[in-house]
């Protein structure tokens, strides 16, 4: 059974710095390409990092580029996006899946950045 289970989120002020961990249960982790996404309050679900299945290649979106940090250890199928200089903007529900958002969604973790 598939399972992606994230963790790590919460409140934090302005500038501030966030790990986020995904677990992977049910299938081959260390042979997909990984990414996290994110969806805040009213907006579609969008991509935020990616990184391949060996951690050799990672991509981020414009807007977090020079402040997230996607990493990967197959050894404990687990995915982190470590998060500094966080930005209100930055609010939202995090998810973890494979590149193609192939898996079942976790539930995902709530980062909430404010003042």
């Amino acid at each position: 059974q598939v399972q992606l289970v994230e963790s790590g989120g919460g409140l934090v002020q302005p500038g501030g710095s966030l790990r986020l961990s995904c677990v992977a249960t049910g299938f081959a982790f260390s042979t997909y390409h990984m990414g996290w996404f994110r969806q805040g309050p009213g907006k579609e679900r969008e991509f935020v990092a990616f990184i391949s299945w060996s951690g050799g290649t990672t991509t981020y979106v414009d807007s977090v580029k020079g402040r997230f940090t996607i990493s990967r250890d197959n050894a404990k199928n687990t995915v982190y996006l470590q998060m500094n200089s966080l930005k209100p903007e930055d609010t939202a529900v995090y998810y973890c899946n494979t590149e193609s958002g192939r898996m079942d969604w976790g539930q995902g973790t709530q980062v909430t950045v404010s003042s």
